[in-house]
């Protein structure tokens, strides 16, 4: 971090270069915790200062806290002052999106240990029946709310700057029959009706799609049936007409049913929607036949996956919904009442199709890094050149991905001088020039090792297809170690140079990924600091082979040392504080909810340490309650970009430093998981991170603030001012920078 003369390690100092030789404080092994051999008679940080009890119910219920989130993803809907008219139509997009995953995933686990007669409460003191309720409940209450954004608010004012969703009803009797033509040339053959009845049982229903419940009567008998025809997700799911109108796709085969079902009286239709479980389970028993194991259990996800909620169109027919109540074993309190059209994810599509730039955030280019545009001629960048001698703190989206980090990797697979890439890949893109790249390496003769997450999330068959590809290239491609994620984002290139090998490194916050790259906000350090490089090469050796040595000097490895030394590093602080000298810790996560954290940040308020808490996500820590966490403020801004770095500042007794990587506050990230947080070593990167936290969490800065369990939107002065929003201003203020050469 900075040079200063006091380390928070030993320092090693005889063989680093000039650049290194004084001793680099680090947030990787404050003083008092040994290592090695030594390691199991060392006496935990915690237990040598004496805490006072806290209280039972020092912890906000995470799954209450991750809905209280998604509120504030609809507040940016809900914001005509801020947002321009098509990103509020996204911002409830992804609000549906967000739920969707939330109800695969949280819901899903709730549901599975319920089923399994768990009744252990969770950190909140919520039993899982009870909080199953306490969920549906509010989960009713933001999906109504967001009914009511959409159909009162962002409708109307889209149609008054002529985009118009529209139903079957709007269109004149010319526009029915082009409908019809549609239908019966694009649509129809591509429909499969399923009907229920003694022979044929009722279908399976996809997860996530919308669907067609059709009651028909056959005349002959009189005999009433129901069917099912599922809404193809190869179409879009807004017809595109005339004058910047949008018809959605049910409206129109829901008017063509009699082609469907010739002979048959039609007698009522409606649509619907399942989630499902797709949380994977896949035993890990064999490491060797994990790929096998999960492309197995992705098959299995197609069927059998139990519904968790049933979203259905107001004014359903009771007889069609008690069909679905039976067939797919929902309870009452499961089922959603929405208003027509279900799944408005589908407003992305209109917010990408429309031309109206005026109706949405204004354009913005990343920049090449100054540090890195120093270096630019006629030819791309010599990246090796610009990292030999100074390191470069990467902020994306606003430094460029492309012309840093990409570029790191793509350089690397073309200069003869390299020799090695090591990289890990948790989530990238199926045309990704990072793959690319590495494809090149391997195949150029370079020893290319990949450390594959095939388990990402959502991700598993693209990053299957992708591992496949990496190793028919050539490439050693391993997935991790048994049992845990690897979700450290790290790539180190070794280069054959005049005066011997050098090692050069990225390491971020964020995925590989060049599109979300420039949607998400990320930080990252590109370095040759033979401290750290060293530190990455332990790393890759210990995912790669049977290394068992992890100890780092300026580093914090999960699952083994980032809780540990975050909690060293938060009670270092008490002892500040409580020798009069500066302390004080800022945090900037996706998520807190790890309890072991939070009970030392409490612990540290209760010292009169200021602790500062900028998160996205959800958040377990009351702040503000008093004797508790009255020194203790949290923050949360949302906008254009999606937060995304993982950043740990302390103090430290007037000398600030700076940990950057991978890993959030939660208990996945800290026990399950590989991640590496970053000591910044150098003064001048530990200053500018202390400039964002400052920006953030300023009076006159827009956010959300929590205060106990209350969050609060802040976008005005109390005079109707406008408040500064964060991202804008570091558009302008990176923009200003690259204008002045700086």
């Amino acid at each position: 971090m900075s040079t200063r003369s006091t380390p928070l390690r030993s320092p090693c100092t005889s063989a680093v270069g000039s650049r290194y030789s004084t001793p680099i404080p680090s947030i990787a092994r404050p003083p008092g915790t040994e290592t090695g051999s030594e390691r199991s008679k060392v006496t935990p940080v915690r237990a040598r200062l004496a805490a006072p009890d806290l209280p039972q119910e020092r912890f906000q219920d995470r799954e209450l806290s991750w809905l209280d989130f998604n509120n504030r993803v609809l507040d940016l809907a809900r914001d005509a002052d801020r947002i321009p008219l098509l990103e509020r139509a996204r911002f409830l997009s992804i609000f549906s999106s967000n739920l969707d995953e939330y109800f695969m995933v949280r819901v899903a686990g709730l549901k599975r240990r319920i089923a399994a007669g768990v009744a252990m409460p969770a950190a909140s003191g919520i039993l899982p029946r009870d909080l199953h309720a306490l969920i549906l409940g509010r989960v009713r209450e933001l999906t109504d709310a967001q009914a009511r954004v959409f159909t009162d608010d962002v409708r109307p004012a889209l149609a008054a700057e002529g985009i118009r969703i529209i139903g079957w009803d709007d269109l004149s009797a010319a526009e029915h029959e082009r409908m019809a033509q549609l239908f019966e040339e694009r649509i129809y053959p591509i429909l499969t009706p399923l009907a229920v009845d003694p022979s044929h049982p009722f279908p399976y229903i996809s997860g996530l799609t919308v669907n067609i419940a059709v009651l028909v009567r056959n005349p002959s008998t009189g005999s009433r049936q129901f069917a099912r025809i599922k809404v193809p997700g190869i179409l879009p799911r807004f017809t595109a007409l005339a004058d910047g109108r949008y018809l959605p796709i049910e409206d129109i085969i829901g008017h063509q049913l009699d082609a469907l079902f010739p002979g048959m009286d039609l007698l009522a239709w409606t649509t619907f929607r399942v989630t499902r479980n797709e949380d994977l389970e896949v035993e890990e028993d064999d490491a060797e036949n994990i790929l096998v194991a999960l492309e197995k259990e992705l098959l299995r996800r197609k069927v059998g996956r139990p519904p968790v909620r049933l979203e259905v169109e107001r004014g359903i027919p009771t007889e069609l919904l008690d069909v679905l109540l039976a067939e797919l074993d929902v309870a009452e309190d499961e089922v959603f009442h929405l208003p027509a059209p279900l799944d408005l994810t589908g407003l992305s599509e209109i917010a990408a199709s429309s031309e109206r730039e005026d109706l949405c955030f204004s354009a913005f280019l990343p920049k090449t890094h100054p540090d890195l545009a120093e270096v630019e001629t006629a030819q791309p960048a010599d990246l090796f050149k610009a990292l030999h001698d100074r390191d470069v703190l990467l902020h994306h989206p606003y430094d460029s991905f492309a012309t840093s980090v990409q570029r790191f990797v793509e350089q690397a697979a073309a200069d003869p001088a390299v020799l090695a890439i090591k990289q890990t890949l948790y989530r990238t893109s199926g045309d990704s020039p990072i793959v690319d790249a590495l494809v090149e390496a391997a195949e150029a003769g370079k020893q290319v090792l990949v450390v594959v997450e095939i388990m990402a999330r959502f991700d598993e068959q693209a990053n299957i297809r992708w591992a496949r590809k990496l190793e028919r290239a050539g490439c050693h491609v391993v997935y991790g170690l048994l049992g845990l994620k690897t979700h450290a984002k790290l790539c180190l290139v070794v280069r054959d140079e005049p005066d011997g090998l050098k090692r050069y490194v990225h390491i971020g916050t964020g995925n590989y990924h060049p599109k979300t790259a420039r949607l998400y906000e990320d930080m990252g350090l590109l370095s040759s600091n033979p401290i750290i490089t060293e530190d990455v090469g332990r790393v890759f050796n210990h995912l790669s082979g049977l290394t068992r040595d992890m100890e780092y000097r300026r580093l914090l490895v999960a699952p083994h040392g980032v809780r540990t030394g975050l909690i060293a590093n938060i009670e270092r602080e008490i002892e500040h504080a409580r020798a009069g000298r500066p302390a004080g810790a800022r945090i900037k996560v996706n998520s807190i909810v790890d309890e072991q954290v939070i009970e030392a940040l409490y612990r540290a308020s209760q010292a009169g340490v200021p602790v500062d808490v900028w998160v996205r996500g959800a958040c377990v820590l009351r702040p503000g309650v008093p004797g508790l966490s009255d020194n203790i403020r949290v923050r949360s801004i949302l906008g254009r970009f999606l937060e995304h770095s993982r950043l740990y500042w302390f103090a430290d007794g007037g000398h600030p430093r700076v940990g950057l990587g991978s890993a959030d506050l939660m208990h996945r990230n800290l026990d399950r998981r590989v991640e590496v947080i970053v000591s910044i070593p150098q003064q001048r990167h530990v200053d500018r991170i202390g400039e964002l936290f400052d920006t953030a969490f300023a009076d006159d800065t827009a956010s959300w603030h929590l205060v106990d369990t209350t969050w609060t939107m802040r976008t005005t002065e109390p005079d109707g001012t406008p408040l500064v929003d964060l991202q804008e201003h570091l558009i302008r203020s990176v923009g200003a920078k690259r204008a002045e050469g700086r």
